[in-house]
Order: structure tokens, then C-alpha cells, then sequence
């Protein structure tokens, strides 16, 4: 029930006006504090609990309360009865301190309290030097990449964005060679990459002719890329089919004196076709008694091999006869035989175990065997027809220059302290070791030092990281001379040839600290 008042007889007025006088009153700063009103006066002398008026001044630097409801009763609130004793009616509360917010809570959306001797968090630096490169400094990138220039950038730049050596070797690092090249094609990755080619357009799909001219070009390209890296002119390249992908790399990488070829997946019919090429291979993550599987016996034939086999499992059997108990045991047949010895290779097909190597002289019988190889090109779905993809650092024969796509995003993130610029750099595309490195000697210099790089790989690929077995360890400095004019910066170089210690994993986050690598696979 409410208590009446004397003298207060509260006036309508429609909301239009109510809200008008509103915005009036927030516009006047600096104005004079106005007496009470008379009817509010006469209901605080009653004892009324009542809300104070929003401060005048909230739009003016001072602390505001929460907005009122002009339609509100006054009365509206329990009685100052219920109030707890000592505490001051509501009316005569102050107003709220700085650091309460509109439902009086101490949230501190803006400000920070940071214990003595911590600093708050800077934010990274931007990334726009890496944004819309003039046209001199494109051409200049690529010029500097066409004639492998070394460059040698300081440990620190004040302002990256004005730095014309820093965008041209980013534009540099961003480079790399295609074979076969169709724009509306998505060429990599090729395994798994059915649903972004299906509904494209692919006229050599019906088209034998046509698919002949394709794959006599592709042989072209693949043999030039090989005779590049037997030369020490080209370190390493891919080999991207629908179904495995091969890393080629030339002597001296990997800690290898020879050229070598890595396989992943494989299959046991791949397998088995490349050992009737008479093509010496290894499983280097399969082992028996602690020595790498042998996986073809060349001086042996086929036929011989089998005959072999055969005489070993009658010989295996021969003990039951000597007991006399050779017709109470039923003989396993040797179908049966054969198959338990084959279910092993066939489990580990697609899986990265199935991965094979190849050395020496024998990736030469490689490359004739993938020119001729039937199986290479898929015979139906949307890549139905088409060559592999060859990747390459440099140049080559048929080749097609190619950018890696970059933008810088700039986003705010939630903190702490409330909202922070967070920048980032994107690279998208087939990024290989080689760019990887030349970007992250870029952002050393452009980003003081600091930075982090989330990577995400090609599985089929993360097992290329294994370490083979090496027959001999080349000298750092014998391999730099070797490898002088493969394109790749001497630092890079040194990278790449190293051993891997990665194994069947691979760089899943990479972060630089005050010039310190860490990474985490």
C-alpha cells in the first residue's frame, strides 16, 4: 500500500517530452547543480526511499549511475525497513565509484591492476609492410628470385613498412614452380582432392589424344627436374599423384651423399610392381632384427624366388615325417601359408609405416618407371586424365611460376585488459621447407625478434621427416660448395641439410623469443 504524501502529486507527460528533457540535461556541463524538487523534497522528508537522479554529469567525465526509468513508481522499491540497521537509506547512498560498473560490479573492462614488477602485454607488430607491394619492389622479388640473390637483412628493423630490401625478399620467398598449371584447377594438394575438383572443368577426361599430349609433356618437365637435381642445380622437388607423393632430394640433403626418393603411402601392389622393375628398396620404419628390409632381391628372379619359397616350406614340414605322424596332421597348404606371410605387408598399406626409399642409381629406374607407369594417372573422377603435380623450388623445363598467397589480418582479442590488437600473417599454399625458412629469417628482422607461427602440414607428407639411414655424412662446407647454385640461401642450405630429427611427425607450432627458436611438433 502505498503512503500518500502532502503536496506531492506527481504531474504525466508523454514520453517524447520525458526523454527530450532528458537529453537536455546531459548536454549541460558545467551547469550548476539545481535544487531538489519540491515534491521529491516533501517525499524524502516523508521517508520515502527513493532512486537518485542520474548525475548530470556522466556524459561530462564523471561517474554516472545507472539510467533511470522515468515511468518508474517512485515507491517502487521494498520498504527502508527491510534495510539492515547502520546501513544509509538509499537515497543518501554516494554515488558509484570509478571502478562499478551500471549493475555494481567491480569489472575493470578498461583498466588493469598488474602486480608490482609485471608489465601488461604489448601487442605484436603489425604485419602491413607485407601488404600491397609496389610494382618496383614485385619485380624486384622476382628478379632476386630468378637469379638466386642472397639476402642479408639486419637483426632488427625500426619500421619494416618503409623497408624496400625487406618487401622485395618477402615477395622473393613467396616463389615457386608448377607443372601442369590450369588456374581453375586446384593442383595441390592431389591426394583427397576429388570433392574441390569435382564439377571443374576437365576436357582431356574424355579426350585419349589429348591425354597423351599431357602426360609427353609432363615426362619432359619430370626429366628435366631430375637431370637439375643430379646436377646439384635443383635441391629437392615433389611429385604430387592422386594416391602417394614423392620427395625427391638431390646428394648432400638429409645428411645423404646420394640422391634419394621417399614414397608415402604405398600400397603392396606398388610395391610389388616396382620390385618386378627390378627397383632396390627400403621400409625404414619396418625392421627385423634391428636391420632395415630389404625389399626387392634384384639378382634373383622372379620364378627363382619362388622356387625358393616353396622348398623352404616343404623343408619346414619335413620333421613330421621322420615322426611318422605325417598323416595324422593335416598339412597346411602353401595358399595359406603365403597369405599369413603377406597379411603384414597388406595392413600396413596407406599408413605412414608403408613409406619407401629409394638411393642412388635406382631413383633413376624410379623415374622411368613413373613415366611408365599406367597406374599413375587416375581413370576416373575428376582427376581422371591428369598428370601429377611437380613442385619445385627453381625453375624448370614447362614450368609455371607461382604465388604463395599473403595477407595480414588485424583482429581484436579479448584480454585482461579488456580488448587488444592482435596481428597475423597468412601464408596459404603449397608452402614448402625452403619458403618456411626464408620467412622465418623475414619476421626475425621485421618483428624484432619475436613471433609466433601456427603450420599446418600435408599428413601424407609429415612422414618425409624421418631420419634415413645415412651411409656417410657429408662436411657442411663440401656440401655449401656442391650446392652453391642450387637457389637456395646458404643458411637455408644448412637447414636442409641436416639430419631430420622430426620422424613421423611434423612442425606444428613455431615461436621466437628475444631471437630464441622454440617448436613444438
Amino acid at each position: 500500500m502505498a503512503l500518500s504524501v502532502p503536496g506531492y502529486s506527481p504531474s504525466f507527460k508523454r514520453p517524447p517530452e520525458t526523454l527530450r528533457l532528458r537529453r537536455k540535461r546531459a548536454r549541460s556541463r558545467g551547469a550548476p547543480s539545481r535544487p531538489e524538487p519540491a515534491p521529491r523534497r516533501a517525499a524524502l522528508e516523508a521517508g520515502l526511499p527513493l532512486r537518485p537522479f542520474p548525475a548530470a554529469a556522466g556524459r561530462g567525465g564523471g561517474p554516472a549511475a545507472a539510467p533511470r526509468n522515468p515511468f518508474a513508481r517512485l515507491d517502487n522499491r521494498p520498504r527502508a525497513a527491510a534495510e539492515p540497521p547502520g546501513e544509509p537509506a538509499r537515497g543518501q547512498q554516494e554515488a558509484p565509484g570509478p571502478l562499478l560498473g551500471a549493475n555494481q560490479e567491480n569489472d575493470l573492462p578498461w583498466e588493469e591492476k598488474f602486480p608490482e614488477g609485471t608489465a601488461a602485454p604489448e601487442s605484436l607488430q603489425p604485419f602491413t609492410w607485407a601488404d600491397h607491394l609496389k610494382a618496383q619492389e614485385e619485380a624486384q622479388g622476382v628478379v632476386q628470385h630468378c637469379r638466386a640473390t642472397e639476402v642479408t637483412l639486419p637483426p632488427s628493423i625500426q619500421d619494416p613498412k618503409l623497408c624496400t630490401e625487406l618487401r622485395r625478399a618477402f615477395q622473393q620467398s613467396l616463389v615457386y614452380w608448377l607443372h601442369p598449371a590450369f588456374p581453375w584447377l586446384p593442383l595441390f594438394p592431389r591426394i583427397g582432392a576429388d570433392r574441390k575438383m569435382a564439377g571443374k572443368a576437365s576436357p582431356w577426361s574424355a579426350d585419349e589424344a589429348l591425354q597423351d599430349i599431357l602426360m609427353s609433356d609432363w615426362s619432359v618437365s619430370f626429366t628435366s627436374l631430375y637431370n637439375l637435381l643430379k646436377t646439384k642445380l635443383c635441391p629437392y622437388f615433389y611429385v604430387c599423384t592422386y594416391q602417394f607423393t614423392i620427395l625427391f632430394r638431390a646428394a648432400g640433403l638429409a645428411g645423404n651423399d646420394v640422391i634419394t626418393a621417399l614414397i608415402s603411402p604405398t600400397t603392396r601392389g606398388l610395391r610389388e610392381a616396382m620390385k618386378n622393375e627390378g627397383i632396390e628398396f627400403s621400409l625404414p620404419l619396418i625392421k627385423e632384427n634391428g636391420q632395415e628390409k630389404k625389399a626387392s632381391r634384384t639378382s634373383l628372379g622372379h620364378e627363382e624366388e619362388q622356387a625358393m619359397s616353396d622348398e623352404d616350406e616343404e623343408e619346414s614340414f619335413s620333421w613330421l615325417e621322420e615322426m611318422g605322424v605325417q598323416d595324422k596332421i593335416k598339412k597346411p597348404d602353401i595358399l595359406s601359408i603365403r597369405l599369413r606371410k603377406e597379411k603384414h605387408e597388406v595392413q600396413m598399406d596407406h599408413r605412414p609405416e608403408s613409406v619407401v626409399l629409394v638411393k642412388g642409381m635406382n631413383t633413376f629406374t624410379l623415374l622411368n618407371f613413373l613415366i611408365n607407369c599406367k597406374s599413375l594417372i587416375a581413370t576416373s573422377g575428376p582427376q581422371a586424365g591428369l598428370p601429377p603435380t611437380l613442385l619445385s623450388p627453381i625453375a624448370f623445363r614447362g614450368a609455371t611460376m607461382q604465388m604463395l598467397k599473403a595477407r595480414s589480418v588485424n583482429v581484436k582479442t579479448q584480454a585482461l585488459s579488456g580488448y587488444k590488437d592482435q596481428f597475423s600473417l597468412e601464408i596459404t599454399g603449397p608452402v614448402m621447407p625452403h619458403s618456411l625458412h626464408s620467412v622465418t629469417m623475414l619476421l626475425k628482422s621485421s618483428q624484432s625478434g619475436s613471433f609466433s607461427a601456427g603450420l599446418y602440414t600435408h599428413e601424407p607428407t609429415a612422414v618425409f621427416n624421418i631420419c634415413p639411414p645415412v651411409t656417410e655424412v657429408q662436411d657442411k662446407e663440401t656440401v655449401h660448395e656442391e650446392l652453391a647454385n642450387c637457389g637456395l640461401h646458404p643458411k637455408t642450405l644448412d637447414q636442409l641439410s641436416q639430419t631430420p630429427v622430426l620422424g613421423k611427425s611434423s612442425l606444428r607450432h613455431v615461436k621466437m623469443s628475444d631471437y630464441i627458436y622454440n617448436w613444438r611438433s
